[in-house]
């Protein structure tokens, strides 16, 4: 099955987008983007040049995904987040002259699977979003953020973790954890510095 594009939707011819994506009414997708399967691309999204978007992702209203982003698949980037790639910003050189594409070199923002950023959140490249990681509403993330971290504030910082289902986990006592809807078991590594499905720490 096609993906269905809106009439005003600005995909370009050489954008690749898989089967069963939406993209809504005013969204543009660049030259060499990569948007996988089953995606919603929401109004007036943008997507830049040779981004990579995998399967199942959702990119909200008015959400700007800056080259050279990989979004892994699962990832959820709310309304009006942007994620950039520019660390030093300028309009023109020292010597007062606009800034071309060969003045620059951008860098990107990694959002491993399953992770969201939250409404209005700015994610500040380079940092990468760890999987099933949480950027609440408006935060902006000037570091790298755990697996399965909850991170809020301006600069972004870690309140909690977070599971698969996007809850909060609970303390299980004796550095474990547990997600509340599925029930998934957490134990925490270096130093309570993150945390690992407790199936993968017996294997590690």
């Amino acid at each position: 099955m096609d993906a269905r594009i809106d009439a005003s939707a600005d995909v370009d011819a050489r954008a690749a987008v898989g089967d069963r994506t939406t993209v809504w009414h005013l969204a543009q997708i660049r030259e060499d983007a990569d948007v996988g399967a089953d995606c919603v691309i929401g109004r007036g999204a943008y997507i830049g040049p040779g981004v990579r978007v995998g399967a199942a992702c959702k990119i909200q209203n008015y959400a700007l995904v800056y080259e050279p982003a990989v979004l892994e698949d699962g990832v959820f980037v709310g309304p009006a987040a942007v994620l950039t790639n520019d660390l030093y910003p300028r309009a023109v050189n020292p010597d007062g002259t606009l800034k071309s594409a060969d003045d620059w070199r951008p860098v990107g923002v990694t959002v491993r699977e399953g992770a969201s950023i939250g409404a209005r959140a700015v994610c500040i490249a380079p940092v990468v979003v760890g999987r099933w990681a949480t950027v609440a509403a408006g935060a902006v993330v000037t570091g790298d953020v755990p697996d399965y971290a909850l991170v809020a504030g301006v600069p972004a910082r870690r309140l909690r973790w977070v599971g698969r289902a996007g809850v909060p986990l609970e303390a299980d006592g004796d550095g474990a954890w547990r997600c509340p809807v599925t029930g998934e078991r957490f134990a925490e590594t270096d130093g309570g510095q993150a945390v690992v499905p407790v199936a993968a720490a017996e294997a590690g």
